[in-house]
């Protein structure tokens, strides 16, 4: 049996994050429902995170200490692809919301998690 990739703070990079988010899309489970796209969503938005702190310190540009919200606003500067930024915030804010439970909401579907993790994923492609 292989070895699963392990989430190390600070170690890990946003391909690897994103990565374990994929696994987690693969492996839907009857049993786990509700929980896997929810943990699935958080793996996601950390890919995206780390992502863009790598953008900031390649950049020479203190913003890791700012609000999220408040670095995809300059991702739109920095990033040279206001397109693409604008996807990202749009898919940061779902996978954030998508991550908390709420007993009234649903857990995202497979296929809007595969819609913002392709996102993210072409978010790392860039900013490497």
């Amino acid at each position: 049996m292989a070895a699963r990739p392990e989430l190390k703070p600070g170690q890990s990079s946003a391909r690897d994050v994103l990565g374990m988010a994929h696994g987690l899309l693969g492996r839907a489970d009857p049993d786990t429902a509700g929980l896997w796209p929810r943990a699935s969503a958080l793996l996601a938005s950390r890919a995206l995170e780390t992502s863009m702190r790598g953008l900031w310190e390649r950049r020479a540009l203190d913003l890791q200490r700012c609000p999220m919200r408040v670095q995809l606003i300059c991702l739109r500067t920095y990033l040279e692809d206001t397109d693409l930024a604008a996807r990202a915030g749009h898919a940061w804010s779902a996978l954030s919301r998508a991550s908390h439970h709420h007993p009234y909401e649903l857990a995202p579907t497979a296929d809007e998690l595969r819609g913002w993790l392709s996102v993210v994923e072409e978010l790392i492609q860039k900013t490497e």
